[in-house]
């Protein structure tokens, strides 16, 4: 028998959150350090399992499969193909530097509990890696249920989050902004649910399905996928479109995709900006993943038929998202609508079908997550030092903390993806893969790019340069710490922006075998070359 490595990996940050949330009371930086040490482990186990991957090897690997509710045909069974390996790595590459922004996130609220009851230092870091336990799973789980099961578990740890560890710089007393927080954690779960209980009547409609055709039921992926592949399981038509809309509004809700996003400014405004990292970051890419592993190869004629509605819902996103970010006042809530513009791009280039947008979708959850990851913990560190969400008290920022105006703007930069940063490749190969099939589509969604540059231009010259506004005057710069956060982010920007190919080499055969399973290629070119 192998090593569990898929498990082991998972089951390690679930390992640290109990272990940091039995730290005693009195012993929070304990707490965070046993946070960090188990969060650093798993980013070790996550390159083992990235470097062990082999790109040209089988499409599912370090696979695990084990009995367990044998009466109902559920199995616990593990598998990454690319895309997935890629996820997990990013997952568990973000999770430490999380932790080392919101190292004194929690501390405001336990200085305001001195008989330590309760303990939230322990509570923060420890519900923080519980999630990354469970989205790592939903990563690696091959079996549909294994995969809800934990699709629909980690909203618990993020309602805490999101409800119980606010942001402190609110415009509003504490009274206000503890109901502006709970409504925000009560709406997220809320979607988050009602999208998960539709996916479950259709998770159940897929068992009956496979039970009628294959004379047992069964949720395996692989299984259904053979099947389907040696004639033995063939869908319905209407069937399947049916099974396909239950699972991509679920999915589309935890994107977020426009017009069921409106969680996510709530959310991210209201959380720590290590809490919104987590949220944009890491959780919504469970929902663009899953598009591309459950809806493309589970239900591949359902998946063209929805493809024209999809792609007009994506490119609203787009467009909608970055027109809102263009108006807010409120630094976070800005970065939220600029994350629902990105996940249109995403969204756009699964649906458009081709080779190119495909690899730019699943590069640009992998960039996002980093770009986005650098944009708001600096803006986090930016808000903690002048107590203000709001851009209008902010400005002259450049003159008092260069480091952090400059690491600002490198984090805004990438996020309008300008060329020699890793998100440019991934919006590049959305927009080529688009045009080649869906032209109009394409130029459309252009311009979600020159949006983005007003929006993060003027975010920058509102707040970084002019005079030095008061509250900003003995504004710290970056500490040590913070710079040790941001900087290997950065980094990252700008090798997979100069150089892709480890990344691409990576998720494009799993992209050419998904296309495979909807029965698609890319388009002739129009004109062929003439000799």
């Amino acid at each position: 028998m192998s090593f569990p490595l898929l498990t082991v990996t998972a089951a390690l940050p679930a390992v640290g959150a109990i272990a940091t949330a039995a730290v005693p009371a009195a012993k929070r930086t304990v707490a965070k350090w046993s946070a960090l040490g188990f969060s650093v482990a798993t980013f070790v186990l996550a390159v083992i399992v990235l470097v062990r991957f082999e790109p040209g090897g089988e499409r599912y690997q370090l696979t695990e499969s084990h009995a367990w509710i044998k009466d109902f045909g559920v199995r616990y069974e593990l598998g990454v193909d690319g895309i997935g390996v890629s996820l997990v790595a990013l997952t568990a590459l973000l999770i430490p530097f999380i932790i080392a922004a919101g190292w004194h996130d929690a501390d405001p609220l336990e200085d305001k509990n001195p008989n330590r009851r309760w303990r939230p230092t322990q509570g923060f870091f420890a519900l923080i890696l519980a999630v990354e336990a469970m989205v790592v799973v939903s990563f690696e789980a091959t079996d549909v249920f294994l995969f809800y099961i934990f699709f629909e578990a980690m909203l618990i740890p993020m309602y805490f989050l999101i409800g119980g560890f606010g942001d402190q710089a609110h415009e509003h007393g504490d009274d206000e902004a503890a109901k502006q927080r709970s409504y925000a954690a009560v709406k997220f779960l809320l979607y988050n649910l009602v999208g998960g209980l539709v996916m479950l009547a259709a998770v159940i409609g897929l068992y009956a399905a496979s039970a009628d055709q294959l004379g047992h039921g069964t949720f395996s992926l692989q299984e259904i996928l053979q099947a389907r592949a040696a004639g033995k399981f063939d869908l319905a038509s209407s069937t399947e479109r049916w099974l396909f809309l239950g699972f991509f509004f679920a999915f589309a809700v935890k994107a977020p995709l426009w017009p069921l996003h409106t969680w996510l400014p709530n959310a991210m405004g209201e959380s720590t900006a290590p809490v919104a990292v987590l949220i944009t970051a890491v959780v919504d890419k469970v929902g663009t993943f899953a598009m591309l592993r459950y809806c493309l190869q589970l239900f591949p004629e359902a998946s063209k038929w929805a493809t024209p509605v999809i792609l007009v819902l994506a490119v609203i996103s787009i467009i909608y998202g970055a027109l809102l970010a263009v108006g807010q006042r409120d630094i976070k809530r800005l970065i939220a609508y600029a994350s629902i513009s990105h996940f249109g791009f995403i969204i756009l280039g699964i649906f458009a079908m081709t080779t190119q947008g495909q690899s730019g979708a699943a590069l640009y959850m992998v960039n996002h997550g980093i770009s986005t990851a650098a944009l708001l913990l600096v803006a986090g560190f930016l808000i903690s030092r002048r107590g203000s969400r709001l851009i209008a008290d902010f400005g002259g920022v450049q003159k008092v903390a260069p480091v952090l105006a400059g690491t600002f703007l490198i984090g805004g930069l990438a996020t309008l993806s300008l060329p020699g940063l890793a998100p440019f490749v991934s919006e590049f190969l959305v927009l080529v893969g688009t045009f080649s099939r869906y032209p109009a589509l394409g130029i459309i969604a252009t311009v979600g790019i020159v949006l983005a540059a007003l929006y993060v231009l003027v975010l920058y010259q509102r707040t970084m340069t002019g005079p030095v506004k008061p509250g900003v005057e003995g504004m710290k710069d970056l500490k040590v710490r913070e710079i040790a956060v941001v900087a290997p982010l950065i980094a990252l920007l700008l090798f997979l922006g100069v150089y892709p190919k480890p990344l691409t080499d990576i998720v494009n055969p799993a992209v050419g075998q998904t296309l495979s399973d909807v029965h698609k290629t890319d388009p002739k070119p129009a004109l062929e070359a003439t000799k």
